[in-house]
């Protein structure tokens, strides 16, 4: 079995769930979906390792070792690792196999600008089927990853972000758009952004106003909370990625 994810102090994550922690946000129903090949499930097992740092930065990946790890045979492995390699998770070197690839400073920044296109879209929409047993919840969930910050639970932290934010999209009414978020989601460098511990305070007072403009239902403040969420973390990111400040490339004046 691959291993579990060891607790370590962090401060901030948007998150992506980890290994054994169940996702109680329902997900969009999809009727047509196939079950996971073992391909799939090899590739999503390898995102979340390297999103929660348990396959550093730059790390060669053994096949051989994965196959034994997943207890298969080789050909699902290298389809996974051609899945990821696809999606720039991995670098495959000549004469040298594969590696985890390192966080660039340029792609992360088209993820954010899609992710910026699409979430406070999704969030506006939300406000307006949320029920107040999914407030509730998402208030429970905000007070979950305070708490987990407070202890160094990333996994706990990582969950309960997951859910935080997908509770709101799976609300959206466009299955597909939720779809499309999850898909950025697993381009973003959660490992990296979970070691800027200068988020923390202003990771929970974000989550908080996205909550206060939800419980009033107002799209539109959700919708601007959504925004200033997703560029603090950005501009946070950069910085730590360029060893510079970054101006937000959301601003059309900016490059």
């Amino acid at each position: 079995m691959p291993p579990q994810s060891r607790r370590t102090k962090t401060s901030t994550t948007d998150g992506v769930v980890p290994k054994g922690v169940a996702r109680t946000v329902p997900k969009p129903a999809k009727s047509s979906a196939k079950a996971p090949t073992k391909r799939d499930r090899i590739a999503t097992e390898l995102r979340r390792m390297i999103s929660e740092g348990e396959l550093p930065r730059g790390s060669r990946i053994q096949q051989d070792v994965l196959a034994a790890m997943f207890d298969t045979s080789i050909t699902p492995v290298r389809e996974a690792l051609r899945l990821l390699e696809a999606e720039g998770v991995l670098v495959g070197e000549p004469h040298k196999g594969v590696r985890v690839a390192d966080a660039d400073y340029e792609q992360v920044k088209t993820v954010y600008l899609l992710r910026r296109l699409v979430e406070p879209y999704a969030m506006q929409r939300a406000a307006r089927r949320l029920s107040p047993l999914d407030i509730d919840l998402a208030e429970r969930l905000v007070t979950d990853m305070e708490q987990a910050a407070e202890e160094g639970d990333r996994a706990r932290l990582n969950a309960a972000n997951y859910q935080f934010h997908f509770l709101f999209y799976a609300k959206c009414g466009n299955e597909g758009l939720a779809a499309e978020i999850e898909q950025l989601w697993q381009k973003f460098p959660w490992d990296v952004l979970q070691v800027l511990h200068d988020r923390a305070d202003e990771t929970s007072n974000e989550h908080r106003s996205m909550l206060a403009a939800a419980r009033l239902g107002d799209g539109d403040a959700l919708a601007k909370a959504t925004e200033w969420h997703l560029s603090r973390s950005f501009l946070a990111l950069g910085r730590h990625l360029t060893g510079r400040a970054v101006a937000d490339p959301f601003d059309v004046d900016n490059d």
